[in-house]
């Protein structure tokens, strides 16, 4: 049975007052997007490159008392920036206020100014994708040693298409795939994480797989599904935070899941 087909939003923290982003996270969930995203940078990623800009898990608890419906969480968090029982104990906590909609998404990170400039240290995308790969059971263990415990079980989601390491911790800690790419890459991702689900002893259904897409992009959206995605998720920057192509996308949406 295809899992139903979810629409989320990325707002980028960059380039807006907080206000501007507080007013489109609450836009979205009136149109009825299933999932609000921000990031986990220091600085803007384009534009000017010291623009304003918000951090990310501050934000997320504010962003769980703004809201009702929506899951929310980061595409993703960094690993690096915070010790892993601390992250897991923000999530725990974001996921009490917001009764059980926070998604903790991960990633081992990559934007080199936000080490220099908050001084962690860079190292090189192994030694990155090591320490994500030693934190994934400590946050798993901690969410089992605090009091009171998660509210349900925190999907994670990691992201990132790396074959031989990134997809193999997927399918040993993760609910949630996200990837990016055309629907051919998509599918033979989704062929390789499936493999490794075997060799974990994990049921490749459980993981739902997720893509960002551009928003014009809707004449490939079938084939997405095709793919094996069920989560398509949307780039939007401030101070605007522009919705329009949103509505043919939710009445897809609402077209695919009544089929």
């Amino acid at each position: 049975m295809r899992r139903p087909i979810r629409i989320g939003l990325q707002l980028h923290p960059q380039h807006a007052d907080y206000g501007d982003i507080r007013r489109a996270v609450a836009q979205a969930e009136e149109l009825g997007v299933d999932i609000v995203f921000n990031w986990d940078h220091f600085f803007p990623l384009y534009g000017d490159p010291d623009g304003k800009h918000f951090e990310c898990w501050t934000m997320l608890g504010a962003w769980a008392e703004a809201t009702e419906r929506v899951e929310i969480g980061a595409l993703v968090t960094c690993n690096s920036y915070r010790n892993p029982e601390l992250l897991a104990d923000m999530a725990r906590t974001v996921d009490h206020i917001s009764k059980g909609r926070l998604i903790l998404g991960l990633g081992s990170g990559w934007f080199e100014r936000d080490y220099k400039e908050y001084g962690y240290e860079f190292g090189t995308p192994g030694s990155r994708l090591a320490n994500l790969e030693a934190s994934l059971p400590r946050i798993e263990k901690r969410w089992g040693m605090l009091n009171p415990p998660p509210t349900r079980k925190i999907p994670i989601l990691i992201g990132g298409g790396g074959e031989k390491k990134t997809l193999r911790y997927t399918a040993r800690h993760a609910q949630i795939w996200h990837g990016f790419g055309r629907p051919e890459t998509i599918a033979r991702k989704n062929r390789v994480l499936d493999e490794w689900c075997a060799k974990e002893g994990t049921d490749p259904s459980a993981i739902e797989r997720s893509v960002e897409m551009k928003q014009e992009e809707i004449g490939s959206a079938d084939a997405m599904v095709e793919a094996g995605v069920s989560l398509i998720t949307f780039g939007v920057n401030g101070p605007e935070y522009d919705y329009r192509f949103l509505p043919q996308w939710l009445h897809w949406r609402d077209e695919k899941n009544s089929e």
